[in-house]
C-alpha cells in the first residue's frame, strides 16, 4: 500500500470511530506503530483535525469531511461479491436492498471504474434457492430486529417435529446453511436452528433484554463447548 493510500485509510478509520489506538491502526494496516505515529503527524500537519495522543488513542473531530472514497479494483470485487451473496441467499427484502446498494456504489465510482462492477467474475447463483427459505429468513430477521419471540415447528435430523418458542438473537451462514442463534424455552438453553428445518413460523410477543440470554451470552456459551 502506498503512503498516500495509507494516510487516507487512517483518516477513514479515525473518522468512523470514537477512539482508535496506534496499535489498532498498525494491526489493520500491517505496519509498525512508529509508522502510524509518523502518519498521524503528517495528517495533522496537512490540516486534518486529529485529536488524541500516543498511548491513548486518536480521533478526527466530528463534522470533518474527507474527499469521496475511491475504491480499488480489489475493494470493488469484495463489495460486489458480498452484495451478490446477499441477493442470492439473504431473503427478498435484503436482496432488493442489496441491488439498491450496488447501484449506489456504482454511481459513486468514477466513470473509468464503473466497468469493474459488471466485470467482477465472482458470482453467487440463486437458481437452486427455495423462495420459501428466503421468506423464512426475512421473517426471522424482522423478529430479531424487533426482539420478538417466534413460535415454530422444527424438524430434527430424523424428521421428528417439535414445537419451539424461541428468542431469536442472530442469523449466521455456515457451510451453505442459514442457522438461527436463539434461546429455546423448551430446552431452557441456547440452541442453533437450521433454517431449512423450520416449518410453520409465527411471530409472538416481545421477549425481554435479559441478562444471560443475550447474543454475547450465546457466543460465550458456544466458545465454552
Amino acid at each position: 500500500m502506498q503512503r498516500a493510500d495509507r494516510l487516507f485509510q487512517i483518516a477513514q478509520y479515525l473518522r468512523g470511530r470514537r477512539l482508535t489506538t496506534a496499535k489498532q491502526l498498525a494491526d489493520w494496516l500491517s505496519v509498525s506503530e512508529r509508522t502510524i505515529y509518523r502518519d498521524i503527524r503528517t495528517l495533522s500537519l496537512s490540516g486534518v483535525p486529529v485529536d488524541g495522543e500516543a498511548g491513548i488513542g486518536y480521533r478526527i473531530k466530528p463534522g470533518y469531511d474527507l474527499q469521496p472514497l475511491m475504491f480499488s479494483p480489489d475493494e470493488i470485487e469484495a463489495l460486489v461479491a458480498g452484495i451478490r451473496m446477499v441477493q442470492a441467499w439473504g431473503g427478498p427484502q435484503l436482496a432488493a436492498s442489496g441491488a439498491a446498494a450496488l447501484a449506489k456504489v456504482t454511481l459513486a465510482l468514477p466513470r473509468d471504474k464503473r466497468d469493474f462492477v459488471e466485470a467482477t467474475p465472482l458470482f453467487a447463483p440463486a437458481f437452486q434457492a427455495d423462495p420459501l427459505h428466503g421468506e423464512r429468513l426475512e421473517a426471522v430477521r424482522q423478529a430479531i430486529n424487533r426482539r420478538r419471540r417466534l413460535d415454530l415447528g422444527y424438524a430434527d435430523a430424523q424428521q421428528r417435529v417439535t414445537r419451539r418458542m424461541i428468542w431469536p438473537l442472530a442469523l449466521y451462514f455456515w457451510g451453505g446453511t442459514w442457522l438461527v442463534a436463539a434461546w429455546c424455552e423448551l430446552r431452557g438453553d441456547f440452541r442453533s436452528f437450521r433454517l431449512d428445518r423450520v416449518g410453520e413460523l409465527t411471530e409472538a410477543d416481545a421477549y425481554p433484554d435479559q441478562q444471560g440470554r443475550r447474543l454475547p451470552d450465546f457466543v460465550r456459551a458456544v466458545q465454552r463447548q
